[in-house]
């Protein structure tokens, strides 16, 4: 079974997958480890790993750069859309951005968030991108599923009924 997890950032995409690949026993590859290189920049292989990565049998990723989106799309049999309220997305990208800030924890290819005064100065940090980018994921994923009707999607409002299909899936050992 291939698997997307769709959601704007700091929905916690990366987090469910996660846990549903080792509910499931399906590996989780996840999307910005292959395409994060050193100084936040973007790994030449990139879209030849996401075409290794979609050419198996069984996978479950975070639906995200536009560039491989398309292809994600094709090769998932499940797309699970984490549709939570703007309120909860920023609050959790803002307690995820500040944490990282703060605590200097390592990401991919080693890097780290900048300080958090800088984070406030970059028109472009994460909090900012998440608020403006938060609309488009809605409009990516009706566009998506009007084009691919034979596709299961399910999606969740809110973090409880995510939590309430994982303990579903673990009792039941299935999707």
């Amino acid at each position: 079974m291939r698997i997307l997890i769709a959601g704007p950032s700091g929905s916690g995409k990366t987090t469910f997958a996660a846990r549903l690949g080792r509910l499931l026993d399906i590996p989780h590859t996840e999307m910005d480890s292959l395409h994060w290189g050193p100084n936040w920049t973007p790994r030449p292989s990139f879209e030849a790993d996401v075409q290794t990565l979609i050419e198996r049998p069984a996978w479950i990723t975070e639906w995200q750069y536009p560039q491989v989106r398309g292809r994600l799309l094709e090769r998932a049999d499940v797309v699970i859309y984490l549709h939570y309220s703007r309120a909860v997305v920023m609050w959790r990208v803002v307690r995820r951005t500040v944490r990282r800030a703060v605590t200097g924890q390592r990401l991919w290819a080693d890097n780290v968030e900048p300080p958090l005064k800088n984070i406030l100065r970059d028109p472009d940090n994460m909090i900012r991108y998440t608020w403006r980018s938060y609309p488009h994921v809605g409009e990516l994923l009706a566009e998506a599923r009007g084009q691919h009707l034979q596709k299961r999607f399910i999606e969740f409002r809110t973090p409880r009924a995510a939590n309430q299909f994982l303990r579903a899936v673990q009792l039941r050992g299935v999707l």
